[in-house]
């Protein structure tokens, strides 16, 4: 039989999202991934094919993820389908005084007492993550992502991509922030978890780089920009090669070459899944017009350094949507008028410009107006906080989840 071949740009995408499971009165983390997807499965695999969307875990026994069994040709329906998906496992989690809790991190997890890697299938590669990097820490144990996956057919369209992705991913914290608590204490930082995340392999720093992916735009220039230096510096902390596979690169978007994909791995999961692929649709709306070349040119996109996108991205990380921007030369990219302006403003600016979102039959509309207007899950947990204690806010939070509902501050 003929390999199937590989979509073009937006022709489908992969959606990913990541969840703890909490007890159902204390909300601590409760690592019994398994005991749910294993008895699914009926096997140790860890993998439940519930037909469209599939349940399984990654790393630690206390997450689980849903993703899209194949590429969805439109973002439309996975809200309901991932919804119905969380309701299905909220049951079988009930049964065993348990429940599924959203948000990029856990509030107040102690990832070095609490902390058990999964220990089924692909445990060898966990085990050696552990050995190299140790995964007792907030960078390893305690991050809850959504990741979505968008495809290319051939070079030519990897490199309009790749070159579009590198220009959005400094600004995506503004809408998806939502991990502003570590251990029990809101750390100033709107985004902690993308903050560990970026330091969480300095041992071996071309794991992670500067989260940025560097100027490559071909399947050639990333083998010998990115994964050929990776692979040699790790060599000697994995002798039997265990990690030596592009899935090893850790950036905010990696290139998934024997699938013809780049998927983007820096979006905090959020309240509900509506909200998420609301993130979704506006990451690949803008996509859509730089890849057009709607903003600025493919030369114009292809040109602009890791350095700079890096240094935005600091700043996002921190203050999300309030994060000033001084780069005019970067403004200029997405068509802003101003020499200078807020992530928030930023958005605001791009959402004029691609009213596919926001006009009256758009789905996203009601989850990117309350992400614009009382900013992103971090900055409205943070609004909550004075007047209403953790355990309240992510009570109301493991709700809004199981009801499919956006999150309000409330007093």
């Amino acid at each position: 039989m003929n390999e199937p071949r590989p979509l073009s740009l937006f022709a489908g995408f992969g959606v990913e999202l990541e969840y703890m499971i909490v007890d159902a009165r204390s909300l601590s983390v409760r690592a019994i991934a398994d005991e749910i997807l294993c008895a699914t499965a009926e096997n140790l695999l860890g993998e439940v094919d519930r037909g469209e969307i599939g349940w399984s875990n990654e790393l630690v026994a206390h997450v689980v993820e849903l993703k899209v069994n194949e590429p969805a040709p439109d973002l439309a329906a996975l809200p309901a389908l991932f919804q119905k998906n969380i309701r299905e496992i909220n049951s079988l989690l009930a049964k065993k005084g348990a429940r599924l809790m959203p948000s990029g991190m856990h509030p107040w997890m102690d990832p070095e007492s609490e902390t058990r890697l999964w220990p089924h299938e692909f445990s060898e590669v966990y085990r050696a993550f552990d050995r190299i990097f140790g995964c007792q820490g907030h960078g390893w144990a305690n991050l809850q992502s959504a990741h979505l996956n968008l495809p290319f057919a051939n070079d030519e369209e990897f490199a309009r991509l790749h070159a579009a992705v590198r220009l959005v991913l400094p600004i995506l914290p503004a809408l998806s922030a939502s991990s502003p608590v570590v251990e029990g204490q809101a750390t100033g930082l709107l985004d902690n978890r993308l903050e560990v995340y970026r330091t969480n392999a300095r041992k071996i720093a071309s794991v992670t780089g500067k989260v940025i992916p560097e100027a490559a735009f071909s399947q050639a220039d990333y083998q010998t920009q990115i994964l050929e230096p990776l692979y040699a510096e790790i060599a000697p902390h994995d002798p039997e090669r265990v990690l030596q596979h592009e899935w090893l690169n850790a950036r905010g978007a990696i290139a998934r070459f024997s699938r013809n994909t780049i998927e983007i791995r820096v979006l905090d999961v959020q309240e509900c899944p509506l909200a998420d692929v609301a993130i979704c649709a506006a990451i690949i709306a803008l996509l859509r017009a730089l890849v057009a070349g709607r903003f600025a040119s493919l030369a114009q996109q292809q040109a602009v350094a890791v350095e700079p996108l890096a240094s935005i991205f600091l700043t996002t990380i921190r203050s999300a949507d309030d994060a000033v921007i001084y780069d005019d030369d970067y403004l200029k990219l997405f068509g802003y008028p101003g020499e200078s302006g807020t992530v928030g403003e930023l958005w605001k600016h791009l959402f004029a410009a691609l009213p596919e979102l926001t006009n009256e039959a758009s789905p996203w509309r009601g989850p990117l107006e309350t992400i614009v207007n009382e900013g992103p899950l971090a900055r409205r947990i943070m609004d909550a906080l004075p007047d209403n204690d953790l355990e309240t806010i992510y009570e109301e939070l493991c709700r809004c989840l199981d009801e499919g509902e956006l999150f309000h501050a409330f007093s």
